[in-house]
């Protein structure tokens, strides 16, 4: 069966885009941290913190799609597919970490609200929006069917409504002088935080720990292989991903009778086109058996 894997051109067009967002990223963090200590603004520099985390994910994103392309060796026989993967992980977990932080930062500024340079504040968060702003719509595309774009992509979005909730509340600042509202935009920007990072944390780990992906059932793809009247078990199952573009499946095929070499190669292309077309798993390692003396459970613990 034939594999499909990702182009070098998306590679380097997902490197490129990457470059952009970093360079822009760099420019925003700097203005904003300057800007928040001489407005003195806890929510500007909540978002030149968060924006400082959207450089080194983007530094680690890009890296990883680097690593990516590196081509697999008898050292690595899966070259670097996973790097993406990892990049994930990471960029989620600190953006959960960062998250905490600056709810606990707002709880104190809560407490003692502060008079804010609110022009300066205003002036900042709009240039972080349309700065943000062009750099989601840049990478959009490419963080629809992968782990590691869609990680920048989260960073660049979430930091783009940061800086919406910046502005607004540098408007309140400013023309009603309700200087509180920095510390509970800053609150409701780390909450947001939390919530978007989970997912892509709890999705990363779950690839990185080779657990069956949430939308394969692995009793339906036994039950659908069992169909051939020569299969009479399917056990020793394990399915997991190995990056956004390679799902592998292993298992023990028992068979009713002895087949020859060329009948069983028949039969496992006729697997893989069912499960590639039916469950996208593009590559399977089947491991023929007959009359074995092994334990026929679905799924056994190596």
């Amino acid at each position: 069966m034939e594999h499909h894997h990702s182009h070098s051109h998306n590679h380097d067009l997902k490197g490129r885009k990457l470059v952009i967002t970093i360079i822009l990223n760099i420019v925003i963090t700097v203005s904003q941290i300057i800007g928040g200590f001489l407005s003195g603004s806890l929510s500007l520099l909540s978002d030149a913190l968060h924006n400082f985390t959207d450089v080194i994910s983007l530094i680690i994103s890009y890296i990883a799609t680097v690593l990516s392309k590196k081509e697999a060796s008898t050292k690595r026989t899966f070259g670097y597919k996973r790097a993406e993967i990892i990049a994930a992980f990471i960029n989620s977990s600190t953006l959960i970490i960062i998250a905490i932080i600056l709810i606990i930062e707002a709880i104190k500024r809560f407490s003692h609200p502060q008079e804010i340079e609110s022009e300066l504040v205003i002036w900042l968060s709009l240039i972080a929006i349309f700065a943000n702003g062009f750099s989601v719509l840049l990478i959009k595309k490419q963080a629809e069917d992968n782990m590691n774009m869609r990680s920048a992509y989260l960073h660049l979005l979430t930091d783009m409504l940061a800086s919406v909730a910046v502005l607004f509340g540098g408007l309140l600042m400013k023309f009603y002088q309700l200087y509180w509202v920095d510390a509970v935009l800053t609150l409701v920007i780390a909450l947001y935080l939390v919530w978007v990072s989970y997912k892509l944390l709890k999705e990363s780990f779950n690839v990185l720990m080779l657990f069956t992906p949430d939308n394969v059932k692995i009793e339906s793809i036994v039950a659908e292989i069992q169909k051939h009247p020569l299969i009479k078990n399917v056990h020793h199952v394990h399915i997991w991903q190995l990056n956004d573009s390679e799902m592998h499946l292993e298992a023990h095929i028992d068979f009713n009778k002895n087949i020859k070499l060329s009948e069983f190669e028949v039969i496992l292309n006729e697997i893989e086109e069912t499960l590639f077309h039916t469950y996208q798993i593009n590559h399977i390692n089947i491991q023929p058996e007959f009359r074995k003396d092994d334990s026929k459970f679905i799924i056994v613990q190596d």
